[in-house]
């Protein structure tokens, strides 16, 4: 079943937030400033919990950064066996992005389509780019359309879906080849004004 936005976050109240779950990676760091490896279990604009490399102490604040999310903070609500569970501080107008980031990826695999379709795709002012894989191989590529989720770009490389890939300074993973090139999909929702800038 689609998840509605107003599903997700339908009161100001955190624990009137439902949780979804989705499987995203991340990494998070604790009051010491030590770095560690995180997986999402379930998620609200409220609260996260996470299955983590090391567990931090009850009302210890957390900075975490996730894939397709960015940057949340907050304070830990809970201790199990493998993780945590950790409120998520953040403005209204926050909470209202979150909610639509989370509806977009649960909903993303049940509605079967190219995640680039759910958002307006744009032609860049400037659509030749370079693609480079984490080991610092870089290739020219025209970019075919851009949108604030993802772009797909002709190239002559193919990179294995699943695998990294950097469209100039901004991180992707490639989720399906075609003819002369590939798409990609950004770790984060962009801001389509700061998208743009990129390849003016």
């Amino acid at each position: 079943m689609v998840v509605a936005t107003s599903q997700i976050a339908s009161h100001p109240e955190r624990r009137s937030f439902q949780r979804v779950k989705i499987i995203l990676s991340g990494r998070y760091m604790l009051q010491d400033r030590s770095e560690h490896s995180c997986q999402v279990i379930d998620i609200s604009p409220g609260d996260v919990a996470l299955k983590a490399e090391r567990i931090g102490r009850m009302g210890e604040r957390v900075v975490v950064y996730l894939e397709h999310i960015g940057r949340i903070e907050g304070r830990i609500t809970r201790v199990f066996a493998d993780g945590f569970a950790m409120t998520i501080k953040a403005s209204q107008r926050k909470r209202d992005k979150l909610a639509s980031q989370l509806t977009w990826l649960a909903n993303r695999h049940e509605l079967d389509l190219p995640e680039e379709r759910r958002y307006e795709r744009v032609t860049p002012a400037n659509p030749m780019s370079t693609v480079r894989s984490p080991d610092g191989h870089e290739h020219p590529c025209r970019i075919v359309d851009l949108s604030v989720s993802g772009a797909a770009v002709e190239t002559a490389v193919k990179p294995p879906i699943g695998s990294t890939i950097f469209l100039a300074n901004l991180r992707g993973i490639v989720v399906r080849h075609f003819e002369h090139g590939f798409a990609l999909e950004f770790f984060m929702i962009q801001d389509l004004t700061a998208l743009l800038a990129n390849f003016e």
